[in-house]
């Protein structure tokens, strides 16, 4: 079974190993949070609740219908896809010890959204030269005289390098490596960065890369 749990970053430290040698990490705080029945709406209150009347479930009354949960509804919802074996039970806790025994894990998060960027910010550009006669032109992208695919035919290139919105996009930062795991307050320390903000919230599942 492939594992995965909705956590929350928390933010860099550093541990040290049995070495002495210090490891900067990534805290983890691994759990699912609960959403107000007043900010829930009728089809996320009726996703995990079986008590919850609807016109729906009125007809297929006789049926065998799936049991849910029971719990409050959820402000993240995600589905990790299973690899065989037995799934987990309908309204079984998972908790951080799943990760007890993984050695590496993905973490998937959106980045932290830096608006319409240049391309010395955005690509890492090294801008013109600041020498005289250029004037205000030092973070500029220089020249594009090439851009076309063909000449003259004004269609730009696929992938070029230029201006425009920087970050808030979906990434996975894989085979970070686990360092440690805090069963009783639910925390898991990954070595390396991780994508998103303080208290943004991440996916994680056991590393496929070898």
């Amino acid at each position: 079974m492939a594992l995965g749990l909705i956590g929350t970053k928390v933010g860099m430290t550093q541990v040290y190993d049995d070495q002495g040698e210090a490891a900067p990490v990534t805290v983890l705080q691994l759990g699912y949070r609960d959403k107000p029945r007043k900010n829930a709406t009728r089809a996320e209150r009726g996703h995990v609740s079986n008590s919850l009347e609807s016109k729906r479930r009125k007809k297929r009354q006789g049926q065998d219908i799936p049991r849910k949960a029971d719990v409050e509804p959820q402000r993240v919802i995600r589905e990790f896809k299973l690899d065989g074996g037995a799934a987990p039970e309908v309204g079984q806790k998972l908790t951080v010890d799943l990760f007890k025994d993984v050695k590496a894990v993905d973490v998937i998060g959106t980045t932290k959204g830096r608006g319409t960027s240049g391309v010395i910010k955005r690509w890492g550009f090294g801008g013109l030269p600041a020498a005289h006669g250029a004037k205000k032109v030092h973070r500029e992208v220089g020249s594009t005289a090439s851009l076309a695919s063909n000449r003259g035919s004004g269609r730009p290139k696929k992938g070029k390098k230029l201006p425009g919105r920087y970050g808030h996009e979906r990434v996975t930062t894989r085979n970070l490596r686990v360092v440690s795991v805090d069963a009783e307050n639910n925390l898991l320390l990954v070595r390396g960065a991780v994508p998103g903000f303080n208290g943004a919230y991440v996916m994680v599942r056991p590393t496929n890369k070898k």
